[in-house]
């Protein structure tokens, strides 16, 4: 077809890219804009761009893009995929590629086209996107191009993590905060692109060959390219730089428009100025207008302006003054009172990048305001920033910033029992009980609850932050947006514009948004009533009148936000300087002339004090003194030689497992052979090595956890949702493989030893046990080296069965039955020797405490958060501040468990948990602090049965989340406000409620039998209906509940461990939605829902659902627990052999109605008839479950697949599509989103 141009339309998560081509495939018109959700306004601006250049001429038009279907339904136009489109572009200008990445706005993809074609792309989080680069390059003072040329004068690389905007965020923050070049960060945040793009989105396959880069930031950005060049060892021809990279997906839509009808620019345009295919479907609900009219909205105004401080002039002001600066993530802030705390001078501003040269901003402005007759008496800091502005400024305080903003809270309300922090990019909670703070709660995984991501959609929309939330003060109809990441909101405001909504609604929305993140995420709020009646609010996200009043909206309390509610942190430091202040000193605070003149000069050094090899940033002031920062320890800084030391067990354990020496190579009859040091084998190692050695192997242990040997591995990770621990054992195996090692053993153990004997079981967890046959199957460098990975199942928990097994195994090697029961033997000897070793130095550290009136840490976790590379330095930081630091297997032994506890004690390693945290609470020299690792499924069980654990007898629980980001600021606010509870208890000796941990379960019973609804939970609609069915039959009055809606899931989310998997929440919610419906007898309502007895987190629903329970005051509801195991016994629930026999009968009907259904209905030809065959067919077959005929069942699983085989269906080929998962979410349709 000559003469007819090719166009393309690409319209993305952040822009719109627009290509037209001739007929000869040459681009002669491209253009793209950052459409700031307002996709329908810039697609029309580049049509008509298009048109002024081009002219009317005929055309092919295709539309692609993340977010181009609402556009193609407009235009009429047909929508092509966008990796399909990509694809066609590569295949037309760059068909040598074997691999290509793209990095688009808010999304990352990876083809393989090697061997058929296999595409990834990003799931959960846009962690390693364009949009991750430009929110690194704001927190940097700079834009996405200003970071390129920052990166360009780089000399370090800095561990930044990816995965997640507020990790990296953290980690860049105290980067900044400590002197790092911003150079270096630059480089250090595309390094962690990279990263994340290999581990998150390769998925343990392989990038090789030609590798194509495409999209926008692989486009514009140098740097980025060289890091992936340079990370995947690229030569100059294996890196391909497309011309046009950035539009290929728009190029590829303009070459697939070719099969597609002509049309031309005006008609287009029209259609896109004036849409006729706008759904009417809301797929947004709306929530209540913030205030119902102006007068509600005065009330407000008034209310809130009553709650102010008072404020003299600094100008005349004759006296001794305090100052207090707040170094924040990204805010530096100051007040300046007198001795009755008038505020003085205030001063807010940006830390553009560097709290340091903020605040020397600050100060030379304060001194230029301050007059003769004022003198600051004392300084404190407190943020993110304290350690560094300390030392630099010769600031005479510093103070963890709980304290400074509980010291603020207090000063406007003494009553204060609760404070609300929203800041830039961090949120914090304190619980405040008898005038100390009890618990402190940190957003962790995620910052979309807090400042930045407001800001982040007002600069999307192109509105001022001010005005952005003044407009949803007159909104109408806020639209319910949930509390998600920042990115991935956006498609659905995108989704509320295209139904008419504001932007005042979508602001109002986005309130909504930050609070319920804070309320169900952060402070996990079940009821309001559990908040208190004395609440302030602080932080400069307060300082939005729209998140202020849906915070008093949702929890229906009336809240103190002072006037100077974003200066609160600096405000409660100047309070305590005034407090600390000494007679007749003057502050030690840098002059006027000091600040004028100072200087900094920063270098980089590696500790060499011991094994960690820590790299130091060495900040070097202009009268000699210096900061060090990136130090695990006192060694560095040499503070540490003057104090006292404490013991520190993780220290003790960590040498004392390494310290096993193996054969000499001329020793081993029978060679060498490797053993991973990860996971389980923390636990298992001093068994295996003298196992092993016994036989005559030398063995040989990969080496010590770091970087390093992590990014050796990276590459064949398959799932970037497994945790830190399993993520290293890549690493380790790759490392033993290229030191020429042959055979590595490392074994599969579904149990560990029994210890806790009152524990419902002794599984490893899921993922221990299976990580074996994750590795094997996805470790390709095992197969090509030739190397023999030897990883059986084996029962380890049991002496006798073991030395079978591993007789089985290992007879191929020439050894004897006996020889391996005796190696069995002496192994289990010295695995006892190590484990009572531990629990002998843990006896020599409570010995130590008693006798000095020292503190102690029970550092919880598992035994592979020994792992200096997993604990990042945690321990150290403890015994830094003077805590001696034990292990919980020290301790678990002395520890007696109430029983039964809540939740299913599954797992050994947790049972060790519970008990550990049970002695704690009968130690007041002792507190749990308990490591979960990001990503742990298990701990969504286990750390809330640990914190009732503690709770029921006083004791202060608490929780570090640690990942693979090295850096602990979070950590430390938690340790150091830990501590300063501890004081404050010890002062105050508050009264225990020392109330039972333990479960009293409701029995149902055969009365109950007779009277009870059981309600059954919608798991798979086929399923479940017959099932149900099955259970009448058996004299039950069992309801199943209707499909799952938002209100379930809403639910779910509100009384669900935010860590739980997503069907638990699913499950949970609807059982409590119904509940709440006001369509049953609740002394008349039972609930039924199965456990499955593995090692799996399926067998501790039942314990969420108790929980739930509880807090949605439905306690005293039976729980009924579907078993094969005898789990739990019920004298009115019975598996009798009919009921086993119905039940069975019920699966297989489901199986084969799902099947046959799934398989006719989408080539029907009458609309409809598919389901009326399948409705009739559950009829009979809930008739037959009834009588329980068994010549009626063969004769109905006949009849189905006969009737079904003559169904009339049509001969049009469709695409089958294969849908894979977990069974709840791949069989429920409200689960899935109706996929």
């Amino acid at each position: 077809m000559l003469n007819v141009l090719r166009l393309g339309l690409d319209v993305g998560s952040t822009t719109v890219k627009l290509i037209i081509m001739d007929d000869g495939d040459r681009i002669i018109y491209k253009n793209y804009r950052r459409h700031q959700t307002d996709t329908q306004r810039y697609t029309v601006e580049l049509l008509k761009n298009a048109l002024a250049q081009v002219g009317d001429r005929p055309l092919t038009m295709m539309v692609t893009g993340s977010a181009g279907l609402s556009i193609s339904s407009w235009l009429g136009i047909e929508h092509i995929q966008e990796v399909i489109a990509c694809n066609q572009a590569i295949e037309k200008f760059a068909p040598q590629t074997d691999v290509a990445i793209e990095l688009g706005g808010e999304d990352a993809k990876i083809t393989f086209f090697r061997n058929g074609l296999e595409q990834r792309m990003n799931g959960i989080c846009a962690g390693g996107t364009g949009a991750f680069i430009d929110q690194m390059a704001a927190l940097l003072g700079t834009d996405a191009l200003g970071l390129n040329d920052l990166a360009k004068r780089h000399t370090t690389i800095y561990p930044i993590a990816a995965r997640c905007g507020v990790f990296a965020k953290t980690d860049i923050q105290a980067l900044l905060n400590e002197g790092a070049r911003k150079e270096d960060i630059a480089a250090s945040v595309f390094q962690a692109v990279v990263n994340q793009t290999i581990s998150g989105l390769a998925h343990g396959k392989p990038i090789t060959g030609k590798v194509a880069f495409l999209g926008g930031p692989l486009w514009f950005l140098s740097e980025l390219r060289e890091r992936f060049k340079e990370t995947l060892k690229l030569a100059g021809d294996e890196a391909l730089f497309p011309d046009h990279g950035q539009f290929f997906v728009a190029i590829g839509a303009a070459l697939a428009s070719v099969t597609q009808k002509i049309t031309r620019l005006p008609y287009i345009i029209k259609h896109a100025e004036h849409p006729q295919n706008k759904t009417g479907y809301q797929a947004v609900s709306r929530l209540q207008p913030l205030f119902n009219d102006a007068a509600d909205l005065e009330l407000f105004y008034r209310r809130h302006a009553r709650h102010r401080v008072h404020k003299r002039e600094l100008t005349t002001f004759t006296g001794e003054c305090f100052l207090g600066i707040d170094a924040g993530s990204t805010t530096t802030k100051a007040a300046l009172i007198d001795q009755e705390g008038a505020l003085l001078y205030s001063y807010y501003a940006n830390n553009a990048g560097s709290s340091l040269e903020s605040a020397i901003k600050i100060l030379l402005d304060l001194y230029n305001r301050l007059p003769d007759t004022a003198i600051i008496a004392n300084t404190t800091v407190t943020g993110y920033g304290e350690a560094f502005l300390k030392a630099a400024l010769h600031i005479d305080v510093g103070e963890v910033e709980t304290v400074a903003h509980f010291t603020a809270a207090r000063f406007f309300n003494p009553q204060v029992d609760l404070i609300l922090d929203i800041g830039g990019q961090d949120m914090k909670c304190l619980r405040i009980k008898d005038g100390i703070i009890t618990d402190i709660m940190l957003n962790e995984a995620c910052s979309s609850g807090c400042g930045s991501f407001i800001e982040s959609f007002a600069h999307s929309l192109n509105i001022p932050v001010q005005d952005f939330a003044q407009l949803a003060i007159s909104a109408t109809a806020p639209v319910s947006l949930g509390s998600r990441c920042t990115v991935f909101m956006n498609s659905m405001v995108k989704q509320a514009q295209t139904e008419g909504a504001t932007t005042g609604d979508i602001s109002a929305g986005l309130a909504y948004s930050v609070i319920m993140n804070a309320l169900f995420k952060v402070i996990k709020m079940r009821d309001p009533q559990e908040l208190g009646e004395n609440i302030v609010v602080q932080g400069g996200t307060f300082q939005n009148d729209a998140i202020l009043r849906s915070f008093e909206l949702i929890i229906g309390k009336e809240v103190v936000r002072p006037d100077i509610a974003p200066l609160m942190g600096a405000f409660g430091a100047a309070l305590i300087a005034r407090e600390r202040k000494q007679d007749g000193r003057r502050s030690s605070l840098l002059s006027k002339e000091q600040l004028e003149r100072f200087a900094i000069n920063t270098k980089m050094s590696r500790c060499a004090g011991c094994s960690n090899s820590c790299l130091l940033t060495i900040n070097i002031f202009q009268d000699g003194s210096r900061f060090i920062t990136g130090n695990r320890c006192e060694k560095a800084t040499g503070k540490g030689k003057s104090r006292r030391p404490v013991p520190n067990l993780y220290e003790y354990k960590y040498r004392r497992l390494l310290s096993y020496k193996p054969l000499a190579t001329g020793e081993a009859g029978r060679g060498t052979i490797g053993i991973p040091m990860v996971l389980n084998l923390y636990e298992n190692y001093p068994f295996w090595f003298t196992f092993f050695t016994a036989l005559g192997f030398r063995v040989e242990l990969s080496p010590r956890s770091s970087r390093e040997v992590y990014e050796l591995g990276s590459e064949t990770i398959p799932s970037d949702t497994a945790c830190f621990p399993a993520k290293l054992v890549h690493g380790h195996i790759a490392s033993l493989v290229n030191r020429g090692v042959k055979l590595i053993f490392y074994p599969s153990i579904i149990h560990e030893r029994l210890e806790q004997r009152g524990a419902n079981n002794h599984f490893n967890c899921p993922m221990v046990i299976s990580y074996p046959e994750v590795i094997k199957n996805n470790m390709d460098m095992i197969r090509d080296n030739g190397v023999h990975l030897l990883n059986p199942f084996l029962p380890y928990d049991n002496k006798k069965q073991l030395a079978i097994r591993l007789h089985q195994e290992l007879r191929v090697f020439g050894i004897s039955k006996d020889e391996i029961a005796l190696a069995v033997d002496l192994a289990w000897q010295e695995d006892e020797r190590f484990k009572n070793d531990i629990r002998k130095k843990g006896a020599e550290i409570l010995a130590f405490l008693e006798k000095t009136g020292g503190q102690g840490i029970v550092l919880a976790g598992r035994p592979y958060h020994l792992d200096p590379e997993i604990n990042h330095g945690l321990p150290e930081i403890f015994t830094s501040l003077g805590m001696a630091v034990l292990t919980e297997d020290a301790v678990a032994h002395l520890g007696k468990v109430e029983r039964p506890t809540r939740v299913v004690d599954q797992w050994m390693y947790h049972s060790r948990l519970y008990a550990a945290a049970s002695f704690v609470t009968t130690q007041p020299r002792l507190e749990l602090v308990q490591l979960n690792s990001f990503g742990c499924g298990l701990d969504a069980i286990t750390t809330d049965q640990v914190q009732e654990i503690l709770e029921s007898k006083g004791k202060l629980y608490t929780l570090l989340k640690i990942d693979e980001g090295a850096n602990l600021g979070a950590a430390k606010i938690r340790i150091r406000s830990l501590m300063a509870a501890i004081e404050g208890r010890r002062q105050s000796r508050p009264a225990v409620k020392n109330v039972p941990s333990s479960l009293k379960r409701i029995i149902f019973t055969k009365e109950m039998k007779k009277e009870h609804t059981i309600m059954v939970p919608q798991m798979s609609p086929i399923h479940f209906e017959l099932l149900t069915e099955a259970f009448r039959t058996e004299g039950y009055k069992a309801e199943l509940l209707p499909p799952v809606d938002k209100n379930a899931i809403d639910k779910g989310v509100k009384y669900v461990n935010n860590d739980a998997c997503y069907p638990a929440i699913v499950v949970i919610g609807q059982i409590l939605a119904a509940l709440d419906s006001g369509q049953y007898d609740l002394d008349r309502t039972s609930v039924m829902i199965s456990q499955t007895g593995g090692g799996c987190r399926a067998t501790n629903y039942i314990g969420l659902l108790r929980k739930a329970l509880k807090e949605a005051s439905f306690a005293n509801i039976p729980v009924i627990s579907v078993n094969p195991m005898g789990m739990e016994k019920n004298p009115g629930f019975k598996i009798t052999p009919s009921l086993i026999k119905k039940g069975i009968a019920a699966v297989v009907y489901g199986d084969l109605l799902m099947r046959v259904l799934h398989r006719v209905r989408p080539y029907e030809k009458i609309p409809g008839s598919a389901n009326l065959l399948y409705e009739r067919w559950v009829r009979r077959c809930k008739e037959q479950l009834a009588s329980g005929n068994n010549h009626d069942f063969a004769e109905n699983i006949r009849a189905i697949i006969n009737e079904f085989d003559r169904f009339e269906i049509s001969d049009i080929p469709k695409p089958r599509v294969g849908v894979v998962g977990e069974i709840l979410v791949k069989y429920h349709p409200g689960a899935n989103n109706n996929l």
